[in-house]
């Protein structure tokens, strides 16, 4: 049997590495359904109404598996963390308890408008539930960052003795709950959620594009996948470059914060200068396979590029490396790999979205059928960069699970065995697998069958007047 400690978190690993693909997608797609609301009531146009109930489906579906997902995450704080649950309860658990009460609420309670209530509701009332399901959604991400930044940067607190056990009292919420942390995590977050969002429409759009415009099969809908194609590359255009950008100020505020952390990102052992960001880097000896700065290794590194990430421009900027550190290093080979293959597929992102407007702009962009495989390709990347930048997160601030304060190993429920732990994971382990390809037979289905068409559309709708018109006086007021 796994120790209880490994078993733990590998289930808490699992749990959320499933638990986050539904909330990227919700969060994701939140601004384009109000896009499309928007659109879809102003200018009457069928293609608005088709692209908001069929990735309305789509959002509907991850939500309500996203919500079961993450309410047994929560109960994992009390099954397997039970000893970090009793210490940070008192500030841990206010921010998870408004989200359910605030957030939750808000989102679940518009959306039954949203799903169900389009010839139920006016025009305003309908827009409104739009923007309130959309607001909810990011509204959550904003609670749950709020708890998770200041597990990384714990402010806002003390240190109390309370039968005999170590508690950390809330003193100040402004400082705990807005931690240096919590905007870089939340900016981050939600870039990353509308770009997977759009690599995902894109994919899927370009899919039926390549079939219509390159292979030559004709399809009713092509109107729909073509301009379900641009809005994606419009958002791609955006989102790529901003999430590089923003990247860049993310990892230096982390070298200044978390500075062990950051000497695992670049597998820093001994403190140096003029460190060498290492692009790839390979030990010629299977005995250093756990050291990727092993120093008999093939590597293609930037000379002075990991201090020059470090310092915000100084290529000669001291590291502290892993040793200088009276802990125990994080997993380094994992943090390693997962930070450059998070930034590997960052420029590949950019490079996609130029490749895509260059295309656009030579009016190119359907006949291009490598372009179109490289986006199909490219579909599910967006949500593999989100997980990769959780493990960079969560894995490279091992061995805290609050920093500094307390370890994940005494954070554990102390009354859990290796047996009821493994037991326990290798059940998630089978569930969520089940549920993984459950999520994907239904997404993959309402893909297949396509957005609503002909009698389905609301087509004898007259747009909404633009204020200041003269049909706006005589307009529904609803």
């Amino acid at each position: 049997m796994m120790d209880p400690v490994i078993a733990s978190r590998a289930q808490f690993a699992l749990t959320t590495m499933v638990h986050i693909i539904f909330p990227v997608m919700s969060m994701g797609l939140a601004p384009f359904l109000i896009y499309f609301t928007w659109k879809d009531i102003r200018t009457g146009k069928p293609v608005y109404e088709q692209l908001r109930r069929f990735w309305t489906k789509i959002f509907a579906i991850s939500f309500v598996v996203g919500t079961v997902t993450g309410i047994v995450l929560e109960f994992e704080f009390g099954t397997n963390f039970a000893a970090f649950s009793t210490a940070a309860g008192e500030l841990f658990g206010g921010p998870l308890a408004v989200e359910g009460m605030m957030a939750f609420m808000l989102e679940a309670t518009f959306l039954g408008i949203f799903v169900f209530g389009r010839d139920r509701v006016g025009d305003k009332l309908y827009f409104i539930s739009s923007v309130a399901v959309g607001l909810g959604t990011w509204l959550s991400a904003v609670w749950i960052l709020i708890a998770n930044s200041w597990m990384q940067t714990p402010r806002g607190y003390e240190l109390a003795s309370e039968g005999g056990q170590t508690v950390v009292h809330l003193v100040d919420p402004i400082a705990a709950y807005f931690t240096p942390r919590f905007t870089y995590m939340y900016v981050h977050m939600q870039n990353a959620a509308i770009e997977s969002v759009a690599l995902f429409m894109a994919g899927v759009a370009a899919y039926y594009v390549m079939r219509h415009h390159v292979w030559g099969f004709e399809h009713e809908n092509i109107n729909f996948w073509e301009t379900t194609l641009k809005i994606a590359l419009i958002a791609l255009l955006i989102t790529a470059p901003l999430q590089a950008f923003h990247g860049d100020m993310y990892g230096r505020h982390v070298a200044e914060t978390q500075p062990q952390k950051f000497a695992a990102m670049e597998a820093v052992w001994e403190t140096d200068s003029y460190v060498p960001e290492y692009i790839v880097a390979f030990p010629t000896s299977l005995d250093s396979i756990t050291d990727p700065r092993a120093k008999e290794l093939f590597g293609i590194g930037i000379p002075g590029g990991a201090s020059w990430l470090a310092s915000g421009g100084d290529p000669t900027a001291e590291i502290t490396g892993l040793n200088e550190f009276d802990t125990e290093s994080p997993p380094v080979a994992i943090v390693f790999w997962a930070f450059r293959a998070m930034v590997g597929m960052g420029f590949w992102f950019i490079l996609l979205s130029f490749w895509g407007g260059y295309r656009w702009y030579k009016d190119e962009l359907f006949e291009d059928a490598l372009l179109h495989k490289a986006l199909m390709g490219s579909s599910l990347l967006g949500i593999v960069a989100v997980e990769l930048g959780w493990v960079v997160t969560e894995v490279g601030r091992q061995p805290w699970v609050i920093q500094g304060i307390m370890k994940t190993s005494e954070g554990v429920s102390p009354g859990l065995t290796g047996a009821e732990a493994t037991l326990t994971f290798a059940g998630f382990v089978g569930l969520y697998a089940a549920l993984l390809g459950l999520y994907a037979y239904v997404i993959a289905r309402i893909i297949r069958n396509g957005p609503p068409g002909g009698d389905d559309l609301r087509t004898n709708r007259e747009p909404t007047p633009t204020p200041g018109s003269p049909a706006a006086g005589v307009a529904d007021d609803d």
